[in-house]
């Protein structure tokens, strides 16, 4: 995705991705671990992105519940959405910079869905933006030759299914939600 955006926009983009990690700390080297370590080190952002992690639905990270806090200290980052509460108050204290997350397109799985209807509750706690792939009706209705195409399997797009697939909806995104 990263090298889809940095190739059509005229955007620098600097990827913190690892193949199989969290955002629950409840696991090593979590989303919010990583995110802790280059905090510090990353001086400037004017977008900060997340992925809403299909790792999370895959392992037994407890859910969590929503804070009634906006303080990074407060959150349950062992729960998927303390982790969530905790990057986006990490993100915007350090950057003051739009914060959003992305989920993954439909596939069958009720933590996963549990996860992104979360999301949502919490996009309007904090105000965020999410590129929701997966309750997109568009994108559900891709016809079975393309989906075999663009998807290496139910969560992880192949190059060309973020090239004509996911990556146009990013796109379109960022054009509208960066300032």
């Amino acid at each position: 995705m990263c090298d889809y955006l940095s190739g059509t926009m005229d955007a620098e983009i600097l990827k913190w991705a690892v193949s199989g990690t969290t955002l629950s700390s409840a696991y090593e080297n979590s989303y919010v671990a990583r995110l802790q370590a280059a905090i510090g080190k990353q001086e400037y952002c004017d977008h900060f992105i997340c992925q809403l992690s299909t790792n999370d639905a895959g392992k037994s990270c407890g859910l969590g519940i929503i804070s009634n806090s906006f303080s990074p200290e407060d959150f349950d980052t062992a729960t998927i959405i303390g982790a969530m509460e905790f990057i986006i108050a990490s993100a915007r204290a350090k950057w003051n910079c739009p914060v959003s997350f992305y989920t993954g397109t439909y596939f069958e799985n009720q933590r996963y869905a549990d996860m992104v209807a979360a999301l949502l509750k919490l996009a309007e706690k904090w105000h965020i933006g999410v590129i929701d792939l997966y309750n997109d009706a568009e994108m559900r209705a891709v016809d079975a030759g393309s989906y075999k195409r663009w998807m290496l399997d139910p969560v992880h797009p192949t190059w060309d299914g973020y090239v004509e697939w996911w990556g146009p909806r990013f796109r379109e995104y960022l054009e509208t939600h960066t300032k």
